[in-house]
């Protein structure tokens, strides 16, 4: 027997008692149209559309899919549509217990169904990243043949964990967090839904929030704490889940935290102040509190990259380094793997020593030109490469500081009426007291004396 995304056995007993299965299955869309979110993938004539039947046909057979996404955005939920609204064979491995063996099986089957039957086989392959290279291999054949039209969902980046030439046989589709408002129509359509709770119990606005933090756009994570939560209530009797049935469900406190309100500013404030003071357990304590509340940890990550270069710069010019790669991989990674990416670089900040030279340098040198101390550029700086700029004086008398032995021509570079400021004045905390010298030394060659 041929493995089965979901089996005639499974299927028959939901039918005949759905309450028995989980609120997440049965609330599996049925259609393309049920599904929630990832709608710039479900345009007509989208490779899904085309896989579930939809679009003219032709000689243009479907292509190859593989869906790249974070858990709960609806992986499983897409193949299971097509497994329902396709008239194609439909089977599934896993990669976490399936191998090459069961690989050629299938596709062995594929290619008697289609030869005596003229029956398509669509493949879904789920964790497509625990397969090895060797065991990728196996697929293109039937890929590139199209003896198969493969289905395969990843939770890593594609172009790490697939090998290049099944990656260029396939469509990468990549699907984007649910949003807030995505999770919140499924849950609403749960609670009132006859495959779902059936206005049972009601769902309060606080308690729909705290539920929405816990889910982290994973719909799946959203409707396993209702299906608790609700069950909870009934026991007790309640017609409607309240926060505390909910807290006492999942075993999370709802943290107070309004996203939108004057709390998300104090918190992100009261963190950077915390990683400025080098207080980091106060930092680490301020970053939990804004994981925990569902806080977009891109804004997280902005915010250390802004404190990177306001409160250390130079004193560790590793860390704006170090706060741009946690943007990059929480960028890449999402929740809740992002929550140790932006604890390292909360760490590092908060530990690394610290300077405010450059913030205060860029903040005095703006302050002149807003006062209007600008002034032209000293004619030996100007732009010499066009016709006629000798004759104005351009370029002429400029010194090439590499011609010198030291590296560093004595010469104006700066417009007279700011000639003799001095903007940056560096600390000597850590790394910037190399930069201290660093000034003092090219200052005295360039001929400048202190103000």
């Amino acid at each position: 027997m041929e493995p089965d995304l979901f089996t005639a056995a499974a299927e028959e007993r939901q039918e005949k008692d759905p309450a028995g299965s989980p609120l997440a299955v049965r609330m599996r869309p049925r259609t393309l149209d049920e599904v929630v979110g990832q709608q710039h993938l479900l345009k007509p004539g989208s490779p899904l559309r085309r896989l579930v039947g939809e679009g003219s046909g032709g000689p243009a057979g479907p292509s190859s899919v593989i869906l790249w996404g974070p858990p709960g955005t609806g992986k499983t939920t897409l193949a299971y549509v097509v497994s329902k609204a396709t008239n194609k064979r439909f089977v599934e491995l896993s990669a976490i217990t399936a191998g090459v063996k069961e690989v050629r099986a299938v596709i062995e089957g594929a290619r008697r169904a289609t030869g005596g039957f003229g029956k398509e086989t669509v493949l879904f392959l789920d964790e497509i990243h625990r397969f090895s290279k060797a065991q990728q291999d196996s697929l293109l054949p039937a890929v590139e043949n199209r003896w198969v039209t493969l289905i395969a969902a990843t939770t890593e980046n594609p172009y790490f964990s697939i090998i290049s030439p099944l990656l260029s046989r396939s469509l990468l589709l990549t699907l984007e967090p649910l949003t807030d408002d995505d999770v919140r129509g499924l849950l609403k359509r749960a609670l009132s839904d006859e495959r779902g709770l059936k206005d049972a119990v009601a769902l309060p606005g606080d308690t729909e929030d705290h539920l929405l933090r816990i889910a982290g756009g994973d719909a799946r994570r959203a409707l396993t704490a209702l299906e608790a939560a609700a069950g909870a209530a009934l026991d007790k009797g309640e017609p409607e889940i309240s926060l505390t049935t909910l807290e006492e469900t999942v075993d999370r406190a709802a943290v107070k935290y309004d996203r939108d309100g004057d709390q998300h500013y104090d918190v992100a404030s009261a963190l950077i102040k915390s990683i400025r003071g080098s207080d980091v357990d106060a930092a680490l304590h301020y970053l939990a509190r804004m994981i925990e509340a569902g806080e977009d940890p891109r804004f997280i990550a902005r915010r250390l990259m802004i404190s990177a270069s306001e409160d250390i710069g130079l004193a560790d010019p590793t860390a704006l380094p170090t706060a741009v790669a946690a943007a990059q991989a929480v960028a890449m990674i999402g929740f809740p793997e992002a929550a140790l990416t932006l604890s390292h670089a909360t760490i590092a900040l908060a530990l690394a020593p610290k300077s405010n030279a450059a913030t205060m340098a860029i903040g005095a040198a703006m302050e002149d030109v807003r006062k209007g101390l600008a002034g032209p550029v000293p004619p030996h700086l100007r732009d010499g490469h066009y016709k006629g700029a000798a004759k104005l004086g351009h370029a002429q008398g400029y010194v090439y500081p590499h011609d010198l032995p030291e590296g560093i021509a004595e010469q104006q570079y700066a417009p007279d009426a700011i000639k003799d400021r001095e903007y940056y004045e560096p600390t000597r905390h850590g790394a910037e007291a190399r930069y201290a010298d660093a000034v003092e030394w090219t200052r005295r060659h360039l001929g400048r004396k202190r103000s």
